[in-house]
């Protein structure tokens, strides 16, 4: 069985200006508890090239993987949560 090992505390996912590599996470569990969808971003540096993004559903949670120095931001919003994490057996 998997677990989550936490790496870092929660925080509010930033807007673009002050997107975050989430501590040079390479993992980073997103949770959304608000009612409105919400698009996130993955950059390879704040105001760099973007890698991709995707709609973090309201009310939901999902797992991403990055590299250490890409960002993490949010279309809008201060609802949406991330925190650095790992995978233990």
């Amino acid at each position: 069985m998997t677990r989550i090992l936490l790496k870092g505390n929660e925080i509010a996912v930033p807007q673009v200006a002050a997107a975050s590599s989430f501590s040079e996470a390479t993992v980073v569990r997103l949770a959304n508890p608000s009612t409105t969808d919400r698009v996130i971003t993955i950059t390879e540096t704040r105001g760099g090239t973007g890698i991709g993004s995707f709609t973090l559903l309201a009310n939901s949670t999902e797992i991403i993987e990055k590299q250490p120095t890409h960002v993490v931001f949010v279309n809008g919003g201060t609802d949406v949560l991330g925190t650095k994490v790992g995978f233990t057996n």
